[in-house]
């Protein structure tokens, strides 16, 4: 792990999880990881708690932008993160949702777990020295039936996206699709 052992990774994400239990959370989302073994350390401080954990890692590298920094593919990551005791497995962050679609299929065929997806709005460019999305959110929400068509069962926005994102997606569902849950 680098300059940092396991059991001080493993310490530092039991002393974050039991904080966020003791404070009432309803689980905990692990997200925008790389490297496996980070995010299995990860996994097993959050089990502790008793809560429901969703592990997310970052597919934004190699050649079709389906590996993590690490170079984890979704298969690997999906195998490994349900052998590891997850809830649900995902993706997050690195990418807009069109290539997600792909990934979210290849979780999908990897694991019986549910899935969870939150793309960027796009990947940002510099104006004015500012980081903007140029995504909006009438074209995140085109994509989202063709990744609930993959197998998602979590959708939701990472960078870039806003509560605006997500009350466009909310309208485009069946209400079947939205479930029992409100929008805030």
């Amino acid at each position: 792990m680098g300059e940092i052992s396991e059991e001080e990774l493993f310490s530092a994400f039991s002393e974050q999880a039991d904080a966020l239990a003791k404070g009432g959370a309803d689980g905990i989302v692990l997200e925008t990881m790389g490297d496996l073994a980070e995010i299995k350390i990860a996994l097993a401080a959050a089990k502790r708690t008793g809560l429901p954990v969703v592990a997310c890692m970052c597919f934004d590298s190699g050649k079709n932008k389906d590996r993590t920094l690490m170079g984890v593919t979704p298969e690997q990551a999906a195998e490994e993160l349900t052998d590891a005791g997850a809830d649900v497995v995902g993706a997050n962050c690195g990418q807009g949702i069109e290539g997600y679609i792909g990934i979210c299929e290849r979780l999908c065929q990897s694991t019986t777990l549910p899935v969870w997806i939150k793309a960027n709005a796009g990947l940002p460019v510099i104006e004015d020295g500012k980081a903007v999305y140029q995504t909006t959110a009438e074209q995140f929400a085109d994509s989202i039936p063709a990744v609930l068509e993959k197998g998602a069962s979590f959708i939701g926005g990472c960078c870039g996206t806003s509560p605006d994102f997500i009350r466009v997606v909310s309208s485009h569902l069946s209400d079947d699709r939205r479930g029992p849950h409100q929008t805030h």
